[in-house]
């Protein structure tokens, strides 16, 4: 059974999906790197032959390392809800 946060980070990332095409590149990076913390957490994967975009995707993620994937929902639905406003 799925508790509230998981609800929450569930809506949070439909809204997201919606807005995709009309969000600055900065703040999908955002989006991305907190999306990945949370359903992956420090569990880092690249592939070696990637774009520049992945490496700047990956890069971000990197960077939440440590972050607490409760915690990393919770910045992902903070951000949409920003967004959303």
């Amino acid at each position: 059974m799925e508790n509230d946060l998981d609800l929450r980070f569930k809506e949070a990332y439909k809204i997201a999906s919606e807005l995709e095409e009309k969000l600055p590149a900065d703040v999908m990076l955002r989006l991305y790197a907190y999306y990945k913390q949370a359903v992956k957490g420090d569990r880092f994967t690249f592939n070696d032959n990637s774009d520049l975009r992945n490496a700047f995707k990956f890069n971000a993620w990197m960077q939440l390392r440590g972050m607490g994937e409760d915690e990393a929902k919770e910045e992902y639905i903070k951000l949409v809800n920003s967004i959303i406003k």
